[in-house]
């Protein structure tokens, strides 16, 4: 597996993805497990049943995946300039609608150490959450049965 380098290069291992098919975690853990690692961190993101307040019943995601994509290599570079001993960087999100309980992001770090392996995975999500260009419309039931729904930047989202 090739070193990370001054200028940022990502590594060949990292496994970097946009796609309309569902997440696997066993997937995510073996790409980002390595002879190295001391620790996985895996972060599965989730279509929970609510948001502030109103029943959600499905979430629908779209990308730009081109732009996302290169925002997902800025990570993995970024990662590989803070923790230098990060052997592996993975992250894949969906698009598409979804249902609740439903993987809509994997995000996975291998590294020698526990801290380091949090860390750069709490980096890697909070990072993806404010610079990607993916939008997620929120589907709502209401009390009489009828659905709305809201087009949302995951940036302008705290979490989930």
């Amino acid at each position: 597996m090739p070193l990370a380098t001054p200028n940022s290069v990502v590594a060949l291992a990292d496994s970097l993805r946009v796609t309309f098919a569902p997440l696997s975690l066993d997937e995510v853990y073996s790409l980002a497990d390595d002879p190295a690692n001391g620790a996985v961190v895996v972060m599965s993101g989730m279509v929970r049943n609510n948001s502030e307040g109103k029943a959600v019943v499905a979430l629908e995601y779209q990308a730009y995946e081109p732009m996302a994509l290169e925002v997902f290599k800025q990570i993995a570079a970024q990662i590989r300039d803070t923790w230098a001993d990060a052997t592996r960087v993975v992250i894949h999100h969906r698009t598409g609608k979804l249902a609740v309980g439903d993987i809509s992001v994997l995000v996975a770090v291998g590294c020698p150490h526990r801290a380091e392996a949090f860390a750069a995975c709490q980096y890697a999500i909070d990072t993806l959450k404010h610079n990607a260009p993916i939008w997620k419309k929120e589907w709502y039931s209401e009390l009489d049965g009828t659905l709305h729904s809201t087009w949302v930047s995951i940036g302008a989202c705290e979490e989930g």
